[in-house]
């Protein structure tokens, strides 16, 4: 039995060993040929390895993955034999992009090829290398490959030269398509978001464009055309944050997409994952010591965002069944993505653009989603007008009764107030009457005629504003009074008071507020008078009354055609005085007397 196991090892070592005989056919899976040798010290050089001819092992599979492998070299060992008349021109192609470091020994040549090595002439995603065998001739090559910060893939092809080149611009032409998809659903997502002014618009522009920046690097895209070559490794180091945002702003489309406040503990563990999600990353980005786990968070967040759909889908939330669809797309190519680069299972030896596909329609059903979104928005939105107008209809009803019951309720407390307020104007009116009539019975047992003036002087006052409550209590509208028969009346008062032939002319434009017309009035009682008693000494002459208003600002003017009087000597006047009193502190106003030729004196205040 042990003899047959070391016949079959050694029949196995030497088929395996056998070189590839090379013709006129167009494509070799050439690691099926090869041998492979793992280097734990990381420190063979080619010489010792040319030497370890018997320590490497025969491969039987198209693709080996090592996953996160920073701490040994993988050597492959292939040997090519042109079994034609005529020279070879092949390429070797290193089917990964990812692959931080390669190396390619042809004889004493020896070529640098890599993510951090990729030369500025290359037009290919894959890393390749030329060679030329010419004819029955037989050569060794190798190939030392090692990754420290992506996982360690490992595939090779051996093209003919047109048959790569039409192969590659076919292939690039394809992802050149994917990414316009991509672009232009993103580019209508966002329209839609100016539209709508929805964040779950936004989080999913932010999400497709996150997704596409992740895949570019992925297939090798951004490290050929879109960024430096200088600058690879520095933005390699933060590849935990390039496969974060994606999901971080994917979880902030689902929580706004799901309306995740009504489930409350999934929305608060949510929120907590959330806004630590930012520093957990940023652990990957300040070490590398734990660059094997830095997709961890990310995937913890995805399996809570999965869980929450569907618990959403049991609640019957219609959202989430499209969420969940998506999410059922993105875990399958991302299983296969993984399988793929671990070596079990390589999905794109008979579906090349399964992930690329599978983001496509991910992305074309979520969006279908949003629009489905704004469909029951809209519906919602009909709905809630419909029950609007309905309720605006009987709320229009309801307020039209109660309006119409307060105006009657108001009605008749304004009817009674007016009714209270003649009442109380008649009694207020009854008993300055009264105390009029007091004043005028002591009056008649006094000799001296000065104090008789004086007590005449109050009875004006008084009266003065008897005539405006007496107004008041004969007219309907109570807020404003007639300014003229109102004068009209003080200034008869004052006329039978004094009994002189004093002709009185009235230029009354203007009616007057209440609380207004009881300073004027006693203004106009005060100039009056003291016109009356001082002004004219042969009992004759003219007294003019001017009201007007224009704008807001009032004009009250009173003038006499009498001797004027000395301002240094009435300066101390009571009724002086009391005009000043009533025109600038109660009226708000100015007053400007003029008493050299007759007496003017004008009164201006604001409405």
């Amino acid at each position: 039995m042990m003899k047959k196991i070391i016949v079959l090892i050694l029949f196995t070592t030497i088929v395996y060993a056998n070189p590839l005989m090379l013709n006129n056919q167009t494509f070799h899976d050439l690691l099926p040929s090869s041998q492979i040798y793992i280097d734990h010290n990381k420190s063979l050089t080619i010489e010792e390895i040319r030497k370890k001819d018997s320590a490497f092992k025969a491969n039987s599979e198209k693709l080996l993955g090592f996953g996160y492998s920073p701490d040994f070299h993988v050597w492959i060992k292939f040997t090519l034999h042109n079994d034609t008349d005529q020279p070879l021109h092949q390429i070797i192609e290193y089917d990964n992009p990812l692959a931080t470091n390669i190396l390619f020994f042809d004889a004493d040549k020896k070529i640098q090829e890599g993510l951090f090595y990729i030369d500025e002439n290359r037009t290919s995603i894959n890393p390749i290398f030329k060679i030329t065998l010419q004819p029955q001739e037989r050569k060794t090559y190798y190939i030392k490959t090692s990754s420290h910060i992506v996982t360690l893939i490992v595939k090779l092809n051996l093209w003919h030269p047109d048959r790569f080149f039409a192969k590659e611009m076919k292939h690039q032409i394809s992802l050149a398509l994917f990414f316009g998809a991509m672009l232009i659903l993103a580019l209508y997502n966002l329209f839609i978001y100016f539209f709508t002014k929805d964040n779950s618009y936004l989080f999913y522009v932010l999400y497709i464009l996150g997704i596409s920046v992740h895949h570019l690097m992925y297939v090798g895209v951004t490290n050929v055309y879109l960024i430096d070559p200088a600058w690879i490794e520095s933005i390699i180091g933060y590849a935990s944050v390039i496969v974060g945002f994606p999901a971080f702003v994917l979880a902030l489309f689902t929580k706004s997409f799901l309306h995740t406040k009504q489930y409350p503990r999934f929305n608060k563990i949510l929120n907590i994952y959330l806004t630590l999600f930012p520093f957990l990353i940023s652990i990957f980005v300040i070490t590398d010591m734990f660059n094997k786990y830095r997709n961890i968070f990310s995937v913890l967040l995805l399996v809570l965002l999965v869980i929450l759909t569907i618990y959403a889908s049991y609640k019957r939330n219609p959202q989430a069944y499209f969420i969940l669809f998506g999410w059922f797309i993105f875990f399958s190519s991302g299983m296969m993505m993984y399988l793929s680069s671990a070596g079990v299972f390589n999905i794109y030896k008979d579906f090349p653009y399964f992930v690329e596909i599978a983001l496509v329609i991910e992305a074309t059903v979520l969006s279908i989603a949003l629009a489905y979104r704004i469909k029951q928005l809209q519906k919602e939105k009909e709905s809630a007008h419909q029950n609007l107008l309905s309720h605006q209809k009987s709320e229009k009803k309801r307020l039209e009764i109660q309006v119409d019951q307060k105006t009657n309720n108001l009605k008749t407390a304004l009817d009674e107030k007016e009714l209270l307020l003649k009442e109380l104007n008649h009694r207020v009116k009854n008993n300055m009457q009264t105390i009029v009539s007091l004043i005028r019975l002591q009056q008649d047992e006094i000799n001296d005629e000065k104090l008789q003036s004086v007590l005449i002087t109050m009875q004006n006052r008084i009266k003065s504003m008897s005539h405006l409550h007496e107004l008041l209590y004969k007219q309907e509208n109570i807020s404003h009074i007639n300014a003229y028969e109102y004068f009209e009346l003080l200034v008869a008062e004052i006329k039978n008071s004094y009994n002189h032939d004093i002709n009185i002319n009235f230029n009354i434009q203007t009616d007057l507020k209440i609380e207004q017309a009881i300073y004027c009035g006693l203004i106009v009682n005060e100039l009056i008078s003291n016109a009356f008693k001082y002004a004219f000494p042969t009992n004759k002459g003219n007294i003019n009354i001017t009201l007007a208003k224009k704008e807001n600002l009032f004009t009250l003017s009173i003038k006499d055609d009498g001797i004027g009087y000395d301002k240094s000597k009435a300066s101390n006047s009571l009724g002086l005085i009391l005009v000043n009193t009533l025109a600038v502190q109660q009226l708000k106003g100015k007053i400007h007397v003029d008493a050299d030729d007759g007496v003017n004196v004008t009164i201006h205040w604001n409405y």
